[in-house]
């Protein structure tokens, strides 16, 4: 599969492994497929978040990312349906980083060094990468871009399909900007 990948999806997987050694994840999650995509520049997947106004919000994206990673990757929905249960996601995770460190839940690991080793792609970077090939095929593209990475991460319930949309970036928006719809296009 990964010969059908230009090379800005390319660059996006590797810059993924990288978000994931400068986190000290041992694996490298989905998140991390978001994360460098946000640090792209000049290709489709970077015209379509600038397009729809999440070029200067980066840094709010990557708060997001971090509150949900200091909750043990729970989405914010998850968070409110535990407290509907009467549970204290907030509660828990301050208790647990008073007693473990800030991140304890994160599951990156913090003071015993830095991790070396290969990191495998965790089964939901996995489906994203498989979500990017579906989605270049649906549109009988040849190659697969960073734009289907991108469209990928918005289809796939979870924490960056959350955290895009609470800043606007949908499956239905990255898909008008990229294809049309009656606004910018990227070419």
């Amino acid at each position: 599969m990964f010969e059908r990948f230009t090379k800005d999806a390319r660059a996006v997987v590797k810059g993924a492994v990288v978000q994931a050694e400068e986190a000290g994840a041992r694996s490298v999650a989905a998140e991390h497929l978001l994360l460098a995509l946000l640090d792209r520049e000049g290709s489709r997947a970077s015209f379509a978040l600038t397009a729809l106004g999440l070029g200067d919000r980066r840094d709010a994206v990557r708060a997001a990312l971090e509150r949900a990673r200091r909750r043990g990757g729970l989405t914010q929905a998850e968070t409110e349906a535990l407290a509907g249960l009467g549970i204290d996601v907030s509660g828990i995770v301050a208790r647990v980083e008073e007693a473990h460190g800030v991140g304890a839940l994160s599951g990156e690991r913090r003071g015993g060094g830095r991790w070396t080793g290969h990191r495998p792609f965790e089964r939901e970077a996995k489906d994203v990468l498989t979500g990017a090939l579906r989605a270049a095929t649906g549109r009988r593209d040849r190659r697969i871009g960073d734009e289907h990475i991108l469209l990928a991460l918005t289809a796939r319930p979870g924490v960056p399909a959350e955290v895009l949309a609470d800043h606007g970036v949908t499956h239905e928006s990255v898909t008008r900007v990229l294809h049309g719809g009656g606004e910018a296009r990227a070419s």
